[in-house]
């Protein structure tokens, strides 16, 4: 793994983290219906961990001598309150996929401290998944 291979792969992670920032503001905005303040709530919550999650790819990108991208992924149009959940639900597990294979490149790369890092990503990813899951488990169809 040289430099500028993971400069770039960490850039494709922080334009994920600037489209989940979006997404979750987005969805808050948009949910309908009876549970719309609970869920409005939980996706608010998400925020503040994405945004550290930015930050920190961000600071180590510049850290490798790059320039952190300022282009978010496309955020998912959702209509309702599942599909809404569904399109978090696909987003984290991309993430989990994605920190997965970094801190591997991390560590390939020979960067101890990131790959933690990322590894410490991986499981707030999945938390955010497992969550996910399970307001999703009894949603009305």
């Amino acid at each position: 793994m040289d430099k500028q291979a993971l400069i770039d792969n960490l850039n494709e992670d922080l334009a994920g983290e600037l489209s989940a920032i979006i997404q979750y503001i987005t969805y808050a905005a948009k949910t309908a219906g009876p549970f719309r303040p609970q869920l409005s709530d939980f996706f608010l919550a998400e925020v503040a961990d994405e945004q550290q999650h930015a930050q920190f790819l961000a600071n180590k990108i510049v850290a490798l001598g790059g320039e952190p991208t300022t282009q978010a992924r496309e955020v998912p149009k959702a209509g309702d309150n599942r599909s809404m959940l569904q399109a978090v639900q696909e987003a984290e597990k991309r993430a989990v996929n994605d920190y997965t294979r970094r801190a591997e490149e991390a560590d390939e790369y020979g960067d101890k401290g990131l790959a933690v890092q990322l590894e410490d990503m991986v499981r707030e990813e999945t938390d955010h998944l497992e969550e996910t899951e399970r307001i999703l488990k009894n949603w009305p169809l």
